[in-house]
Protein backbone atom coordinates (compact mmCIF):
# COMPACT_ATOMS: atom_id res chain seq x y z
CA UNK A 1 0.00 0.00 0.00
CA UNK A 2 1.78 3.12 -0.95
CA UNK A 3 1.42 6.60 1.15
CA UNK A 4 -1.03 8.01 -0.46
CA UNK A 5 -3.08 4.94 0.03
CA UNK A 6 -2.59 4.89 3.87
CA UNK A 7 -3.18 8.44 4.16
CA UNK A 8 -6.77 8.08 2.41
CA UNK A 9 -7.89 6.05 4.99
CA UNK A 10 -8.00 8.75 7.48
CA UNK A 11 -11.00 10.15 5.16
CA UNK A 12 -12.72 6.56 5.70
CA UNK A 13 -13.16 6.98 9.42
CA UNK A 14 -17.09 5.99 10.61
CA UNK A 15 -18.59 7.97 13.65
CA UNK A 16 -18.59 4.97 15.78
CA UNK A 17 -14.78 5.07 15.46
CA UNK A 18 -14.36 8.43 15.90
CA UNK A 19 -15.94 8.77 19.04
CA UNK A 20 -14.44 5.43 20.44
CA UNK A 21 -10.75 7.22 19.60
CA UNK A 22 -11.54 10.39 20.99
CA UNK A 23 -13.45 8.83 24.13
CA UNK A 24 -9.72 6.38 24.22
CA UNK A 25 -7.89 9.54 23.72
CA UNK A 26 -9.43 11.43 26.88
CA UNK A 27 -8.01 8.65 29.10
CA UNK A 28 -4.53 9.28 27.71
CA UNK A 29 -2.46 11.77 30.00
CA UNK A 30 -0.60 14.45 27.71
CA UNK A 31 1.70 17.46 28.64
CA UNK A 32 0.18 20.73 28.60
CA UNK A 33 2.32 22.75 25.96
CA UNK A 34 2.01 26.28 23.91
CA UNK A 35 3.68 26.45 20.80
CA UNK A 36 5.23 29.67 19.49
CA UNK A 37 6.55 31.20 16.52
CA UNK A 38 7.49 34.72 15.48
CA UNK A 39 9.51 36.16 12.28
CA UNK A 40 8.20 37.87 9.13
CA UNK A 41 4.91 36.06 9.21
CA UNK A 42 3.67 36.97 12.74
CA UNK A 43 4.38 36.20 16.29
CA UNK A 44 1.82 33.21 17.67
CA UNK A 45 0.92 30.44 20.05
CA UNK A 46 -1.36 27.90 20.00
CA UNK A 47 -2.02 24.95 23.21
CA UNK A 48 -1.24 21.61 21.95
CA UNK A 49 -1.29 18.20 23.70
CA UNK A 50 0.27 16.46 20.84
CA UNK A 51 4.39 17.41 21.18
CA UNK A 52 6.72 14.17 21.80
CA UNK A 53 10.48 13.48 21.47
CA UNK A 54 11.53 12.09 18.11
CA UNK A 55 14.88 11.26 18.65
CA UNK A 56 18.02 12.46 21.63
CA UNK A 57 20.64 11.79 18.55
CA UNK A 58 20.45 14.99 16.79
CA UNK A 59 17.74 16.32 19.38
CA UNK A 60 14.22 16.40 17.74
CA UNK A 61 10.95 17.08 18.64
CA UNK A 62 7.40 16.55 17.25
CA UNK A 63 4.72 18.47 17.86
CA UNK A 64 0.54 18.84 15.96
CA UNK A 65 -0.75 21.83 15.09
CA UNK A 66 -4.37 22.19 13.68
CA UNK A 67 -3.70 23.20 10.02
CA UNK A 68 -6.47 26.23 9.64
CA UNK A 69 -5.07 28.58 12.09
CA UNK A 70 -2.84 31.27 12.22
CA UNK A 71 -0.40 29.99 14.04
CA UNK A 72 0.39 26.78 11.97
CA UNK A 73 0.83 28.98 9.05
CA UNK A 74 2.99 31.40 10.79
CA UNK A 75 5.62 28.41 12.36
CA UNK A 76 5.90 26.96 8.61
CA UNK A 77 6.58 31.08 7.13
CA UNK A 78 8.73 31.95 9.97
CA UNK A 79 10.48 28.15 9.73
CA UNK A 80 10.61 27.74 13.59
CA UNK A 81 8.86 27.44 16.68
CA UNK A 82 9.11 26.74 20.70
CA UNK A 83 7.42 24.40 22.48
CA UNK A 84 6.87 25.83 25.98
CA UNK A 85 5.77 22.72 28.74
CA UNK A 86 3.58 24.27 31.31
CA UNK A 87 2.87 23.59 34.37
CA UNK A 88 -0.02 24.36 37.00
CA UNK A 89 0.61 27.75 37.88
CA UNK A 90 0.29 28.64 33.16
CA UNK A 91 -3.60 26.92 33.55
CA UNK A 92 -4.68 30.67 32.45
CA UNK A 93 -2.13 30.59 29.75
CA UNK A 94 -2.83 27.45 28.75
CA UNK A 95 -6.63 28.27 28.39
CA UNK A 96 -5.84 31.64 26.71
CA UNK A 97 -3.59 29.70 23.67
CA UNK A 98 -6.59 28.06 23.07
CA UNK A 99 -9.07 30.49 22.28
CA UNK A 100 -10.66 30.04 25.99
CA UNK A 101 -9.37 33.94 27.14
CA UNK A 102 -10.60 36.90 26.07
CA UNK A 103 -11.50 37.56 22.14
CA UNK A 104 -8.25 38.90 20.96
CA UNK A 105 -6.32 37.56 23.79
CA UNK A 106 -5.24 33.98 22.00
CA UNK A 107 -1.68 36.02 20.60
CA UNK A 108 -0.94 38.22 23.28
CA UNK A 109 2.53 37.79 24.86
CA UNK A 110 2.48 39.94 28.04
CA UNK A 111 5.66 39.83 30.49
CA UNK A 112 7.40 36.60 31.28
CA UNK A 113 8.61 35.99 27.68
CA UNK A 114 11.72 35.74 26.15
CA UNK A 115 14.14 34.00 23.42
CA UNK A 116 16.66 31.79 23.41
CA UNK A 117 18.46 31.16 19.20
CA UNK A 118 15.46 31.23 16.90
CA UNK A 119 13.37 34.24 17.89
CA UNK A 120 10.14 31.87 19.10
CA UNK A 121 9.00 32.97 22.39
CA UNK A 122 9.19 31.19 25.73
CA UNK A 123 8.70 31.40 29.13
CA UNK A 124 11.65 30.75 31.65
CA UNK A 125 8.82 29.85 34.35
CA UNK A 126 8.29 26.67 32.75
CA UNK A 127 8.83 23.19 33.00
CA UNK A 128 10.72 22.58 30.16
CA UNK A 129 11.15 25.26 26.84
CA UNK A 130 12.74 23.68 23.40
CA UNK A 131 13.82 26.05 21.06
CA UNK A 132 13.62 24.27 16.88
CA UNK A 133 14.08 25.34 13.61
CA UNK A 134 11.00 23.42 11.07
CA UNK A 135 13.12 20.78 9.54
CA UNK A 136 9.45 18.88 7.97
CA UNK A 137 5.79 19.68 7.60
CA UNK A 138 3.07 16.91 6.72
CA UNK A 139 -0.39 17.34 6.43
CA UNK A 140 -2.33 14.54 7.80
CA UNK A 141 -6.35 14.86 8.47
CA UNK A 142 -6.88 18.21 9.58
CA UNK A 143 -3.37 18.85 11.31
CA UNK A 144 0.09 19.64 10.57
CA UNK A 145 2.88 17.50 12.20
CA UNK A 146 5.83 19.39 12.50
CA UNK A 147 9.41 17.84 13.12
CA UNK A 148 11.56 20.32 14.60
CA UNK A 149 15.61 20.26 15.42
CA UNK A 150 16.00 21.42 18.99
CA UNK A 151 18.57 24.05 18.98
CA UNK A 152 18.17 25.28 22.63
CA UNK A 153 16.65 23.57 25.72
CA UNK A 154 15.91 24.40 29.33
CA UNK A 155 14.77 22.40 32.12
CA UNK A 156 13.16 23.93 35.68
CA UNK A 157 13.03 22.22 39.11
CA UNK A 158 8.71 22.62 38.36
CA UNK A 159 5.95 20.32 38.00
CA UNK A 160 3.73 19.66 34.52
CA UNK A 161 0.76 20.37 33.69
CA UNK A 162 -1.33 17.30 32.20
CA UNK A 163 -4.54 17.35 30.73
CA UNK A 164 -7.09 14.16 30.59
CA UNK A 165 -10.56 13.66 31.16
CA UNK A 166 -10.89 17.33 29.44
CA UNK A 167 -9.75 18.59 32.37
CA UNK A 168 -6.00 19.88 33.87
CA UNK A 169 -4.10 17.86 36.54
CA UNK A 170 -0.66 17.63 37.83
CA UNK A 171 2.25 15.27 37.30
CA UNK A 172 3.58 13.81 41.15
CA UNK A 173 5.88 10.97 40.65
CA UNK A 174 5.72 8.44 42.47
CA UNK A 175 8.76 6.76 44.24
CA UNK A 176 9.91 3.58 42.71
CA UNK A 177 9.80 0.54 45.07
Amino acid sequence: MSTAERLDLLGRCDAELRSRYLAAMARTAAAVTVVTTDGLAGRFGQTVSAATSVCADPPTLLVCLYRDTAAAAAVAANGCFAVNVLGPPQRALADTFAGRGAVGERYVFGEGWRTLRTGAPVRADVPAAFDCTLLHELAVGTHAVLVGAVRAAEANDVDGLTYRDRGYGRHVPEPCA
